[in-house]
């Protein structure tokens, strides 16, 4: 089978007045339209055929929309799937897109809305599609399928019946409607740098998702690089050309968020001195990426589902609905589950988001791309200063990055070299240019590191054990050697040799807390907390890194 050479859709549904009525929508529009009633029906058209789309109703006589999803699925093909639900069945909803489907549409379907999705769904922006009614039209077929200016759905079996005169006059008039633009590479999957199977993972689920119209919750520790996720996403997808509108969340006041949000008309609130729109008109036609989702308070939630389900908005002082087309994409650093449970976060909303999870992995789960990612950031780094040739990292540098848990991520490595790289000045970067204090490393270790720095491949197991933290360089534990008696007081007994090993690790460390306490597993804090709570104080506050 060849591809068509234009944008050629097989819609599906058991009611004959719906299939001409969105047939002789879809004709207008200038696209190639075979029709079925059935799943068994559309698989014979699909095996003669290859479309650019199948647009399918959810229940069907002989099963349902999702077997022909999971069906598409299965035999590879790379239709864009469109499923139309019943009212109100948001259940149906979610479950198509996570089968697969580019996007869904409840009945009564708005035709003027269904126009945009198919559009969308084929990567013809809003400008692309016909606003004319072709003169080759009938006029009857014009006057009943141009857009209608009111929001309210238009009748369909009241449409059906007055288009039903025309279907063969329409059949004839057909345009053929431009090819779709290639999607270029992603400048941003080209920096997520790393060759971890986590890594690898993500990518395989951005392209994946892309497709469709899903809604996606990145989730991940700060500093992982979410919003790296939803760019590449949206540059990888279809919406590729329209805008992508990035909102963090967390940094809107609360009493400006609606405003923010969906837009605002002169004179609704004192300082309203022109219309302005929001970040849904705005991002109109593309997609919104909605970062740290989980600080949303309640009262905005609610008023963000409404805008999901209808796809509209009511900008502040308007009267009326605008209605929008938008993916949306969203983040968070918290467990949303969590928050449900809790009664921070909306349970409808969160299923809303849900539909799809992404989870980016913390620097310290993928030591294995450390050294990539490194000499990436520092290559970007040097070319923004106009310093050539980048510097480089030592063996003792890597490895000592290596063993450091990062809890700020990705974000905290860029800092971290960004600053050696401004203090050092040299071509290369040791251990003491990165501001963290010196390991002690083994024998071991600075085996593993020759594959590091070699160009050959080396295995993920060897490298992700240098994120352990290195063991003490202690004498024995006076309390390894069996007791004679138990102890009296459990409780007690172990804070006496917790007290004693912390004493030791501080004074082979020279009372550096950060260093002594890496040498044990603990973070910083971690330690600090341990010698209060033991009123540890030996070396006093002055020695910390």
């Amino acid at each position: 089978m060849n591809p068509p050479s234009h944008f050629s859709l097989l819609v599906v549904d058991d009611e004959p007045d719906l299939r001409t009525l969105y047939e002789l929508t879809l004709l207008r529009e200038g696209y190639d339209i075979e029709t079925a009633g059935t799943v068994e029906d559309a698989k014979l058209h699909l095996k003669d055929r290859v479309y650019s789309a199948v647009i399918t109703d959810m229940r069907l006589p002989d099963g349902t929309g999702l077997e022909l999803l999971r069906w598409l699925e299965d035999n590879g093909r790379r239709e864009k799937a469109i499923v139309i639900t019943a009212y109100g069945s948001a259940e149906n909803a979610v479950e198509a897109l996570k089968a697969g489907a580019y996007d869904y549409l409840t009945k009564p379907v708005d035709l003027k809305q269904f126009r945009a999705v198919v559009a969308s769904s084929l990567g013809r922006g809003p400008a692309t599609v016909p606003t004319m009614v072709p003169s080759s039209l009938p006029k009857e077929l014009a006057a009943v399928s141009a857009p209608t200016p009111s929001a309210q759905p238009e009748s369909a079996s009241h449409q059906a019946a007055a288009l039903a005169a025309v279907v063969n006059a329409a059949r004839a008039s057909k345009i053929a409607p431009p090819a779709a633009a290639a999607i270029p590479e992603s400048a941003a999957l080209r920096r997520m740098a790393g060759d971890s199977p986590s890594m690898q993972q993500v990518r395989e689920l951005i392209e994946k998702v892309a497709r469709s119209m899903a809604p996606v919750l990145v989730s991940g520790e700060s500093g992982t690089g979410k919003e790296l996720v939803a760019r590449a996403i949206h540059e990888v997808s279809p919406r590729h050309a329209q805008p992508f509108i990035a909102v963090n969340c967390s940094a809107i006041p609360e009493q400006l968020l609606e405003a923010e949000f969906f837009g605002y008309r002169k004179g609704a609130f004192t300082g309203a001195m022109e219309d302005r729109e929001g970040f849904f008109q705005a991002a109109n036609g593309g997609t919104l990426f909605l970062d740290e989702i989980g600080e949303l308070p309640l009262s905005m939630q609610s008023k963000l589902l409404r805008a999901i389900q209808e796809r509209s908005v009511r900008p502040v002082g308007a009267m009326n609905e605008l209605s929008v087309n938008v993916r949306l994409l969203s983040a968070t650093h918290k467990d949303l589950g969590a928050e449900v449970q809790a009664g921070q976060f909306r349970q409808d909303l969160y299923y809303r988001l849900n539909v799809i999870q992404i989870c980016v992995p913390p620097l310290r789960e993928r030591t294995v791309d450390l050294r990539l990612i490194s000499e990436r950031v520092l290559e970007r780094i040097a070319r923004d200063a106009n310093v050539l040739p980048a510097p480089i990292l030592t063996r003792d540098a890597l490895v000592h990055l290596a063993r450091y848990p990062f809890p700020g991520n990705v974000r905290e490595l860029e800092n971290l070299l960004h600053r050696a790289v401004a203090l050092t000045g040299g071509e290369t970067i040791d251990v003491f240019d990165l501001g963290l204090p010196e390991a002690v490393f083994t024998d071991t270790a600075a085996q593993e590191l020759d594959l590091i720095t070699s160009n050959t491949r080396f295995d993920v197991a060897s490298l992700e054990s240098l994120a352990a933290p290195a063991p003490a360089q202690l004498p024995p534990a006076s309390f390894a050697a069996s007791e004679p008696t138990l102890p009296d007081d459990l409780a007690r007994h172990l804070d006496d040799v917790e007290r004693d090993i912390l004493v030791r690790a501080l004074e082979h460390y020279r009372y550096n807390r950060t260093a002594a306490g890496a040498s044990l597993g603990l973070s910083l804090r971690q330690m600090r907390y341990r010698m209060a709570r033991l009123s540890v104080t030996v070396g006093g506050d002055g020695f910390d890194a």
